[in-house]
């Protein structure tokens, strides 16, 4: 295994040699650009490389360095150093990567001394921006056709000049199909959870029904809820709530017989009712089961309201426009549709995690370790 000093050792030895190699570029601005530029990456990680600097300055550090030396390669691909004849970008790009490997070790650090919400999501948020740097450089270094895969600048454009249309696609799928049917069937698996688990007989009666209707294939459900419930937004709903109903059904049911023997004998010593057993304990003993649930229906119900666009919506909503635009070849436009719901989805997972964390603080996986 490579120590955390040979990962900055490697970065500093491939910028250096970077610098020797073949560029391929068209402008005499790309190697002055690509010695300043990395020069300033080196010098901030070669500084970092000193044991005498705290936690928080070293990942500062790290971070600056990082971006001087991904402003550097970029500017050095846009002077025209582009294809498989610039060995200097990639081993450049290499040894960035590097670079960005023992920043992100250094911030995840920080991240653990400091927690809280910007601690959070601050390493996921470098290394997503590093992936799309990544994205970019490959991409438009290598001159990947657009058809096969458009560059995120590309994409980020398409967004910002279809965002009206977007927008309505987005009330269309999202908030007028996705969020009733998530609630529907959400609710409907956990009523009938609560059910089943009051009456023994219908666990072995509705169990294997729930299984059977969740294994039904989405691409086959979908046509006929659209013929039963018509083109407009009843229809994905309807698909929704069969993709949702099962998941929260099986959590809720194992929730509820989560509560340990020992608060089973509490209640009892009380003589404490079904219903107040119920409510005083073995839902709270529920919840994160109840709130898996709602994570795995988060992405799932996007996902089947998206799919089930595809056969048959008024000529709005994200899945009407990535066929319309995939027939079209209007590739960025499709990648921008499936950003905006990407985006939604992981927005949606983030806020019931949120409510998660406010709801079910006293469970061992919330709990501060020393």
């Amino acid at each position: 295994m490579i120590r955390r000093g040979g990962v900055l050792a490697i970065a500093l030895f491939c910028g250096l040699a970077a610098l020797l190699l073949p560029l391929g570029a068209t402008s005499w601005l790309a190697q002055p650009v690509a010695l300043t530029g990395w020069l300033l990456a080196l010098v901030g990680g070669g500084v970092v490389f000193s044991r005498p600097l705290g936690t928080t300055i070293a990942a500062t550090l790290l971070v600056a360095g990082c971006f001087l030396g991904a402003v550097a390669l970029y500017a050095v691909m846009g002077a025209g150093a582009k294809g498989a004849e610039a060995g200097g970008l990639w081993l450049a790009l290499l040894g960035l990567g590097l670079l960005v490997w023992r920043m992100l070790d250094r911030v995840s650090v920080v991240v653990t001394m400091r927690p809280g919400l910007l601690g959070a999501i601050s390493a996921p948020l470098l290394l997503g921006i590093w992936l799309l740097y990544l994205w970019e450089m490959v991409v438009v270094g290598f001159a990947v056709p657009a058809v096969l895969l458009p560059p995120p600048s590309a994409i980020g454009h398409a967004i910002m000049v279809n965002l009206p249309t977007l927008g309505i696609d987005f009330v269309q799928t999202f908030i007028r199909a996705v969020i009733p049917g998530f609630i529907m069937g959400s609710a409907a698996g956990f009523l009938v959870g609560v059910l089943v688990d009051r009456v023994p007989f219908l666990q072995r009666g509705l169990l294997p029904v729930g299984n059977l209707v969740s294994a039904l294939p989405i691409i086959g459900v979908a046509p006929i809820m659209v013929m039963w419930f018509g083109f407009d937004w009843q229809s994905k709903a309807a698909v929704v709530v069969i993709m949702t109903f099962f998941p929260m059904l099986v959590n809720t049911i194992a929730g509820l017989n989560a509560l340990g023997r020992i608060e089973r004998d509490l209640m009892t010593t009380y003589a404490a009712s079904y219903l107040q057993t119920l409510l005083a304990a073995r839902l709270p003993a529920a919840l994160p089961f109840v709130f898996n649930a709602l994570k795995v229906n988060a992405t799932l119900a996007l996902i089947g309201a998206i799919v089930a666009e595809f056969f048959g919506t008024p000529i709005m909503g994200m899945g009407f426009r990535i066929s319309t635009e995939v027939g079209r070849m209007n590739i960025p436009t499709v990648w921008a549709t499936i950003a905006v719901a990407a985006l939604a989805g992981s927005l949606s997972y983030g806020l019931i995690a949120l409510i998660e964390r406010w709801l079910t603080f006293w469970h061992p996986s919330f709990r501060k370790t020393s």
